[in-house]
């Protein structure tokens, strides 16, 4: 789930180097631009620091203030573009919206007075723009991020096991032959998903039920035929 922007202090070297990484688990460095200013929400650009572009997350930390910086992880990103139009920002940068915990919109006037006021909460902040120094270095930065990215794709839920609706002929037929075996198979399992209380066991039981019946008619009725044959045969 995205987390949104975050406070990050984890410097290594006492505190006054390149940030500290999840090696662990396979994080790495990728990019570092010095001289990045960072503009959040509405708020005017920081003094300039050292941007930091890792395989899950984007970390810039000031050079003013060692105990100051933001990170986000790629997955809370849900755009990146290079802005270049003076209309719509004073400097050329790396514009990006940020999901949020909270995504509900909120009060655009409660946003700006938010992200203005000196007690500054990043669980509010929606946009980042990273503005460097050197301008050249957009396009840069921009392919950057894309490759990033790509490297962490949006998860994708997947279904629960044991709710497939669909059944073929043979499936059915090796149920019916199974016969109180295949009913002992539908109700060992006792989790209830929500909003489908045993509904997949019931449906599956019915299923097999009408198969086994349907086979039942047609020995009845292969059955009638006998007899019927049996009573032409029969010495009038």
């Amino acid at each position: 789930m995205a987390v949104g922007l975050r406070q990050f202090t984890a410097r290594a070297g006492n505190g006054a180097g390149e940030p500290v990484l999840d090696t662990d688990n396979g994080e790495e460095l990728v990019h570092v631009q010095p001289s990045v200013s960072v503009a959040l929400g509405n708020r005017a650009p920081e003094f300039p620091g050292t941007l930091y572009i890792t395989t899950r997350q984007v970390v810039w930390l000031s050079d003013l203030d060692r105990a100051k910086g933001y990170a986000v992880d790629f997955l809370s990103l849900s755009l990146h573009a290079v802005s270049r139009d003076p209309e719509a920002y004073s400097s050329p940068c790396i514009y990006t919206q940020i999901e949020t915990e909270d995504d509900e919109v909120e009060d655009e006037s409660e946003d700006s007075d938010s992200e203005c006021s000196e007690v500054l909460d990043l669980s509010k902040i929606r946009e980042m723009r990273l503005i460097p120094s050197d301008a050249s270095q957009l396009d840069t930065l921009f392919q950057v991020f894309c490759e990033c990215a790509e490297l962490n794709p949006e998860p994708i839920e997947e279904e629960e096991e044991g709710h497939n609706w669909i059944f073929s002929a043979d499936q059915l037929e090796d149920g019916a032959g199974e016969g109180d075996d295949v009913e002992w198979h539908f109700s060992q399992n006792p989790t209830n998903t929500i909003g489908h209380p045993n509904g997949y066991h019931d449906l599956s039981r019915n299923v097999l039920e009408l198969q086994i019946n349907d086979q039942r008619f047609e020995d009845a009725d292969e059955m009638g035929e006998v007899t019927d044959s049996g009573h032409q045969q029969q010495p009038q």
